[in-house]
């Protein structure tokens, strides 16, 4: 054998086997390594979009929180106002009804002092009358002693 012709011969396989290797086994190796390296472009594409996402989402619920808390503060601000107000009330209504409570004991002790004043003198006028008939029971006029207990009653008045 002649070290051309072999060489010559291995020359024309490694072109055919080149060739065989480029037409037929490199296109889906390429293809594979191309749709492979759009998966991981994909992949992190869309690691980048839910990145963005879950910022924008966590500065929306910083915010949704923030509106929150102070929807939280105005309502028991509100509420804490209100609770004041109906206390002050309360109180305003205490008063009044402890002032006319007063007013009504004081009212129905004088109307009971009267009574009791009233009632003293009845007696006091029954036991002049009794004293007095005692004294003087030869003369005894009905009618004389009622004028003059009657007198009596309203100079004591």
């Amino acid at each position: 054998m002649n070290l051309n012709a072999t060489l010559f011969a291995q020359l024309v396989v490694f072109f055919i086997l080149a060739w065989f290797t480029m037409k037929f086994v490199w296109p889906p190796i390429m293809k594979a390594l191309d749709e492979r390296a759009k998966k991981i472009a994909d992949g992190l594409s869309a690691a980048d979009k839910a990145k963005a996402d879950l910022a924008l989402a966590e500065k929306k619920v910083v915010e949704e929180l923030k509106k929150a808390r102070e929807s939280a503060t105005e309502l028991r601000a509100g509420a804490e106002k209100q609770g004041a107000q109906l206390i002050e009330e309360a109180r305003q209504e205490s008063a009044r009804i402890i002032t006319q409570a007063r007013q009504a004991a004081e009212a129905e002790a004088g109307v009971a002092a009267q009574r009791a004043k009233e009632a003293l003198r009845e007696q006091v006028a029954v036991l002049a009358v009794a004293g007095a008939e005692r004294i003087l029971r030869k003369e005894i006029n009905a009618q004389v002693h009622a004028d003059l207990l009657a007198n009596l009653k309203q100079e004591l008045k």
